[in-house]
């Protein structure tokens, strides 16, 4: 039986992040800097579902606090009740049984993790569209960022100029400090102007392992020893020359089987 809100979930690619920094007019630190604060640098679960995270507040808002009796949990005037990863979609799914539209537009989404109710006010025609659009790749994931990002002017602005707070006032909300988001952006930022970017190579194979079941230990385009064992197991498991590297044959083994 289909999982809904399972999708292609193809990793980021070159053309995607390159579109992504050119219409925002940012360096790449800044960008990877946002990605990497709001979902630790991945936009699917393993399951290929976008990441998410129910918001009982933000739902309480758009059904007028009617199910906050009968459903503490998922509807509340106050912020949390987080379960975190695949459980979120446990209460999302519980959430849509009472309001379908409601739900989506409670959650935020994919790898920038914009908030559904968000979804009309940059240009798609409803929640259920924008989310359908991220389930395909990170790249409309990240496309949606994009949309979010340019529709206010001073969010743009701040972002260009490395104005943490602005940005995290905008896009987390006035709490902000209080989860220390404009300090993890600012660090997050200073850390990747002073090294490498992330290998986009390296983390979509990181993505497709993943999928397959064979832990990476994270999807952050860094070959490191988990990301080498991993690989290892794959090769050995394919009959591939196990040498624990992203050579062509294994990249277009786990291409050809996890796409």
């Amino acid at each position: 039986m289909p999982i809904e809100f399972q999708g292609r979930g193809r990793p980021l690619t070159q053309s995607g992040f390159h579109a992504a920094t050119a219409a925002l007019d940012v360096t790449p630190a800044a960008l990877w800097a946002l990605i990497t604060v709001e979902t630790r640098g991945f936009g699917y679960l393993p399951d290929r579902r976008p990441k998410i995270l129910f918001e009982r507040h933000i739902f309480h808002r758009r059904t007028g606090g009617r199910f906050d009796a009968t459903a503490p949990d998922l509807s509340s005037p106050d912020a949390g009740g987080y379960s975190g990863d695949a459980a979120e979609y446990d209460r999302l799914a519980r959430a849509i049984r009472l309001d379908r539209k409601a739900a989506l537009e409670s959650a935020s989404w994919g790898l920038p993790q914009i908030m559904g109710f968000n979804a009309e006010s940059i240009g798609y025609a409803s929640a259920e569209a924008m989310v359908q659009a991220f389930l395909d790749s990170e790249d409309a994931q990240l496309d949606g960022a994009v949309r979010f990002l340019t529709a206010n002017t001073a969010l743009a602005k701040a972002f260009r100029a490395h104005d943490w707070a602005t940005v995290a006032r905008h896009y987390n909300g006035k709490d902000f400090a209080k989860n220390k988001y404009d300090i993890k952006l600012r660090d997050s930022h200073d850390r990747y102007a002073a090294g490498a970017a992330p290998d986009l190579a390296i983390r979509a194979a990181q993505a497709r392992l993943t999928y397959l079941a064979v832990d990476p230990r994270g999807v952050d385009g860094v070959l490191g020893n988990g990301t080498r064992g991993a690989l290892r197991a794959f090769q050995k498991a394919q009959g591939l020359p196990v040498t624990g590297e992203p050579d062509e044959a294994t990249l277009a083994r786990l291409e050809a089987l996890a796409d």
